[in-house]
């Protein structure tokens, strides 16, 4: 609960900033209107007094005071944003833990029927692990965190995350403004940024651009030196016309150039600057983990902030053509558009390579946050240890399932330590087989990319998880419960030949034949693992499967969970327990739904 405390507490004081900056914002812009009444008045006197001097006066200086007025409103208002967000990023945290809801995507775009484990084992979608600990708001923060839980790391790279995610964890507040500075790309077009990465790499090839460049840089000169000399020489009036509309016939006609550049880059100029804003964060914080120092120094030696504020400034500028006087003046005077996609033109030639690798350092952070939020809220969960060799270690101490409330889990011990075994588990229905081979799964996965698990104890051999579980019949597809089982084993036994260690979890095989098929068919499919050498967990009901430990009793190990019967009532401990199952309660369930069931 401290945590909570923690949080509500951040929320009481965001809401108080936001307020503050509220009220400032509107004080500033009631200074606005103070400001135009006074111009009102002043023209009211200029015209009364004809006096075009006070009116010429009036109207610059209230022009600067209502720039100057706007600007600081729109910092204020900017500020107030922020602290909202940083308010609900908190908000988010407190309802996470005590609802399991989150803000951020639950990922279900990456969910996959024929991957290896991530279907079976609930890591994308709805009530999924993705949606409990995403943090990311960017696509590419996304789709690095999926590709993280979506295959193992390497052993030096788990341990490099683990060392990130407790210095981040230490780091909770600056977690939770990276998360507000972020929060504007939660609902932003998933395109947006892939769009500008393709601009950035395709050359404009706008013809005669050299000298468009010289001629726009001596342009204005030449204008305002015809304007003042027309005053004394007035046949050069026309000239300074002619030399008006020449500059505009040449913005009008690079007019499909301009328009190629304003499609993708002018919609995403102020983007850029919150971005700048995040990379400068990245780059000012002080760190002392490996991989996170790694990830700074990716950032164009420190200077990628610069370089995106550069880009954002530039498409702004490009901007101000959408208002029509103001664009209007700039390109008689300026070629203003044709200056600004040279500009434009000219940072990509410096910097385009660059951007890709730096927006994968932010998608990097928002994964490491994302794995960060589980040990700041979950504290008594473990780092495990990852074992070396090449037998199979998965030994857990107080294992229990994420995804289920603290209230509700329950905690299993497993050990199997440096060894090459198959674990046969037996029981009665709804007794905890198929939720221990996925709480054995999926923190296997969580501690494989490198985040905390839901254990006391952990350690755990790089390897791959490959599931047999929730198997489904396809009617677009043709394929019958019995052809899709069919289509998983031979996954399964591709697997284990491959140089890949793989660990296998079998929740009751070939459930679409009979039960003689059943018994042969999956007695079969585990004497062909143990040739393999293969491990894993094999769920069933089917006892017969448990005699296989007398024939391999050095590769084969019983455990079960069971029921107590009191009174008529099913009892459940679900707690996994050495050897074989002799309780079972099929025909007490059929019972309680008026099916009686008569011993033969």
């Amino acid at each position: 609960m401290d945590i909570i405390k923690d949080y509500t507490q951040r929320v009481t004081n965001a809401q108080q900033q936001a307020d503050k900056f509220k009220e400032l914002a509107n004080g500033y812009s009631l200074m606005r209107l103070v400001v135009f009444a006074l111009l009102v008045l002043a023209l009211y006197f200029a015209i009364t007094l004809d006096d075009f001097t006070v009116l010429a006066i009036s109207f610059i200086i209230s022009l600067f005071c209502f720039a100057w007025l706007v600007s600081r409103q729109s910092v204020f208002e900017k500020q107030k944003r922020y602290f909202l967000d940083l308010k609900k990023v908190n908000e988010n945290e407190i309802e996470s833990i005590l609802n399991y809801s989150n803000i951020y995507d639950n990922g279900s775009r990456f969910a996959d029927d024929r991957h290896f484990y991530s279907a079976d084992l609930d890591i994308f979608g709805n009530a999924s692990l993705f949606q409990l600990l995403n943090r990311a708001a960017t696509p590419t923060g996304n789709e690095k965190l999926a590709g993280w839980l979506s295959a193992p790391a390497e052993k030096e790279v788990i341990l490099a995350r683990q060392e990130a995610i407790k210095e981040l964890s230490s780091k909770n507040a600056w977690k939770l403004e990276m998360q507000a500075l972020l929060l504007f790309a939660n609902k932003a077009e998933t395109n947006q940024l892939k769009n500008l990465f393709v601009y950035l790499h395709i050359p404009l090839a706008l013809p005669g651009e050299k000298w468009l460049g010289i001629y726009a840089k001596i342009a204005p000169y030449l204008l305002v030196l015809l304007i003042i000399a027309s005053y004394f020489f007035p046949v050069l009036r026309t000239v300074a016309v002619l030399v008006g509309l020449f500059n505009l016939g040449i913005v009008s006609s690079k007019a499909s150039y301009i328009k190629k550049a304003d499609l993708i880059a002018g919609k995403i100029g102020d983007t850029l600057n919150n971005y700048a804003i995040v990379f400068e964060k990245i780059e000012k914080e002080q760190w002392a983990s490996g991989y996170c120092k790694n990830l700074v120094e990716r950032l164009a030696t420190g200077n990628t902030s610069a370089q995106i504020k550069e880009l954002s400034g530039l498409i702004n500028k490009l901007n101000y053509h959408l208002n029509l006087i103001v664009g209007f003046v700039l390109n008689v005077f300026f070629l203003w558009d044709i200056r600004q996609i040279i500009a434009i033109e000219n940072w990509k030639r410096n910097n385009d390579k660059n951007l890709e690798a730096a927006f994968d350092v932010i998608a990097a952070y928002e994964a490491l946050v994302s794995l960060a939020s589980l040990h700041i809220n979950y504290p008594d969960w473990c780092f495990p240890e990852i074992a070396d060799g090449p037998a199979y270690t998965l030994t857990a101490k107080g294992l229990a399932h994420p995804l289920i409330s603290r209230a509700k889990r329950i905690e299993n011990d497993y050990e199997l330590d440096s060894a090459f075994n198959i674990d046969i588990i037996t029981g009665s229905n709804m007794a905890g087989k198929s939720t221990f081979l996925r709480t054995a799964g999926i923190n296997t996965v969580m501690a494989l990319c490198g985040a905390p698990v839901c254990a006391q104890h952990m350690k755990v051999s790089v390897m791959t998880i490959l599931s047999y579980m929730r198997i489904k019949d396809s009617l677009n597809e043709s394929t019958s419960t019995f052809k899709a089982e069919l289509d998983r084993l031979q996954m399964l036994l591709k697997a284990v030949e491959s140089d890949q260690k793989i660990f296998f979890l079998i929740d009751e095989m070939l459930r679409g034949t009979n039960s003689v098929d059943k018994y042969l068919g999956s007695k079969a499919v585990i004497e062909r693992l143990i040739g393999k050498k293969a491990v894993g967990m094999v769920a069933t009901h089917d006892l017969q499967i448990a005699e296989l430990e007398k024939k391999y009793p050095a590769y084969i190990r019983n455990f079960y969970f069971d029921i107590q019967v009191v009174n008529g009532e099913m009892l459940f401990d679900y707690k996994m327990k050495h050897g074989e199952c002799k309780t079972f309660n099929a025909s007490l369930l059929l019972k309680q739904i008026g099916i009686d069931v008569e011993a033969e």
